[in-house]
């Protein structure tokens, strides 16, 4: 990644262009907010691509525009390493018929808390407000799901080379239980894990009793 929180795209005839996405917290923002993002587009020639993690990202652009672009945005960047939470994706929740709970609040509270922070690998969250599981919350390093009878926590998801689905680690429990959870999780997984380790891959090799013992034992 640049210094300047641009990614490389592709080379073609030795021109190297690069592409930046600014924060977007569960993917909500505001119609100013959308109007910044395509009056920088506009002016520095950028394609816009809306993301697969509820972002919107700039592409097509010279590097040494970078500083200035993110200045004249006044946005924090999504990414600022690879080894740290991503992002926090979540569904609509408040606003959809199918939801059981409006979600959005824990998915916020869980976004500032934790957006950003280091980890041995890059970590994605999901929030969901039913069992549908929008946004591939079971494909996510960490899942909030929430029932009629409470919150469900999931951890180890992955959708990348290695697809895996994430293991329920709590049903049943209470939003503060399930935020206080999301946070064990993420610290042991921190202080626990090798360098380089996803999350999946570090419960299959510690075992996901052991990893249950360990986040759920401190409650």
């Amino acid at each position: 990644m640049d210094k300047h929180y641009g990614n490389l795209q592709k080379i073609r005839n030795g021109r190297r262009t690069f592409s930046i996405t600014p924060h977007i917290p569960g993917g909500f923002t505001t119609p100013e907010t959308l109007e910044k993002i395509a009056a920088v587009a506009r002016k520095y020639n950028g394609a816009i691509k809306i993301t697969s993690g509820q972002r919107i990202m700039i592409t097509n652009l010279k590097q040494e525009d970078l500083m200035t672009i993110w200045q004249e945005l006044g946005m924090e960047p999504a990414i600022k390493s690879p080894y740290s939470v991503k992002n926090v994706e979540m569904c609509p929740a408040g606003f959809c018929k199918r939801s059981k709970y409006n979600t959005i609040g824990i998915g916020m509270k869980i976004s500032r808390k934790f957006h950003g922070a280091e980890m041995p690998n890059r970590t994605k969250i999901g929030v969901s407000g039913c069992r549908g599981a929008c946004g591939s919350v079971y494909a996510k390093d960490v899942g909030v799901i929430a029932d009629v009878t409470g919150f469900i926590v999931t951890a180890g998801g992955s959708a990348g080379y290695f697809p895996r689905l994430a293991d329920i680690i709590a049903k049943d429990i209470t939003e503060q239980e399930a935020f206080e959870l999301v946070e064990r999780i993420l610290n042991f997984y921190k202080s626990t894990a090798e360098f380089g380790e996803k999350l999946g891959p570090f419960i299959d090799r510690i075992g996901l009793d052991n990893f249950k013992n360990a986040v759920l034992g401190a409650s």
